[in-house]
C-alpha cells in the first residue's frame, strides 16, 4: 500500500485526491490547506488539516502555486521522504534538500467542475533517485496510460509548448467570441470549425493543415480584416499571428 499526502486545495489537488481514493493500492492519508473552508470538499476523501498536522507518507504531493512550492516544502513537519511538486516550469531543485525530490506533472488544464478521464492525460515524472522514479512511475501508471520521464529542462519546454497549444489558443477563442458577440452572432457557429481544426492538427500535424489569408499570402484580405477590428488588443494579436504565419511559411508582409 502506497501512502500519499496532498498539500493544496486547488483544481489539480481536487482531481488528484479523487483519483487516488479510487486506487486499491493507494491510501490518501491527508490533505492540507491554508483554510478550513478550502478543505471542506476534501473531508469525504481523507483526513484534512494544516501543514503542521501532516504525518509522514510515502509521497507528499505539493499542488500549490509555483511561487509557494519552496516555502511549503520547507514547512513540512518531517524529513527524508519523497516530496514532489506538480509544476511544469519549476525545476526539481525547488524542493528543499531536507527531502528526497521529485516531480509529478499531469499535462492537462484542470477545472474542478470538469469531468476528467485521467487515463488519457500524459503524466511527466522526474526524481533524483532511481527507486523514487520507480515509485512515481507506479502511481502515475495507476492513473494514466501515458507516463513520460522528463528532466527539468524538457518539462519546462513542454510547459511552454502547452501555453501555446492551450492558453494562447483559448485566448484566441475568447477574442473570436467577443467579435461574434459585438455583432450578435452566436459563438457556437464556430464550434464545428474549432473541433475540426483540432482534429486535423492531431491527425495530420498542425504545420501541414494551416489555412487562412496569411498562409495564402492574401494581403488584401489581411488589410481589410485588420481595418474591421475595433479593439487595439485584437489588432495587435492579429498582426503578430499573421506575421508569424507569414514568416513560418517563408513570406513577409
Amino acid at each position: 500500500m502506497i501512502t500519499i499526502n496532498i498539500v493544496g486545495t486547488g483544481n489539480l489537488a481536487w482531481h488528484l485526491a479523487n483519483q487516488f481514493t479510487k486506487q486499491p493500492d493507494v491510501m490518501l492519508l491527508q490533505v492540507a490547506g491554508r483554510t478550513l473552508e478550502s478543505l471542506i470538499p476534501f473531508k469525504k476523501l481523507a483526513q484534512t488539516g494544516t501543514l503542521k498536522e501532516l504525518i509522514p507518507a510515502d509521497i507528499t504531493i505539493i499542488a500549490v502555486s509555483d511561487h509557494a512550492i519552496n516555502t511549503v516544502a520547507h514547512q513540512l513537519p518531517y524529513i527524508d521522504t519523497l516530496v514532489v511538486h506538480t509544476a511544469g516550469s519549476i525545476p526539481l531543485e525547488e524542493i528543499t534538500t531536507k527531502h528526497r525530490k521529485g516531480v509529478f506533472y499531469p499535462l492537462q488544464s484542470f477545472s474542478k467542475e470538469d469531468t476528467v478521464d485521467f487515463s488519457m492525460i500524459p503524466i511527466c515524472i522526474e526524481a533524483q533517485e532511481e527507486h523514487d522514479s520507480t515509485l512515481l512511475k507506479t502511481i502515475a501508471s495507476m492513473l494514466s496510460k501515458t507516463v513520460h520521464y522528463l528532466n527539468s529542462h524538457q518539462r519546462k519546454k513542454v510547459h511552454l509548448a502547452a501555453v501555446f497549444a492551450n492558453n494562447f489558443t483559448n485566448h484566441c477563442y475568447t477574442i473570436a467570441s467577443q467579435i461574434c458577440k459585438d455583432d450578435n452572432i452566436p459563438f457556437d457557429i464556430l464550434h464545428p470549425l474549432i473541433q475540426k481544426t483540432t482534429q486535423k492538427a492531431i491527425t495530420h500535424g498542425p504545420d501541414t493543415v494551416q489555412t487562412g489569408p496569411a498562409k495564402r499570402q492574401d494581403i488584401d484580405v489581411i488589410n481589410k480584416q485588420q481595418e474591421a477590428l475595433t479593439r487595439k488588443d485584437h489588432t495587435s494579436v492579429y498582426k503578430t499571428l499573421t506575421a508569424s504565419i507569414l514568416s513560418y511559411y517563408g513570406k513577409e508582409l
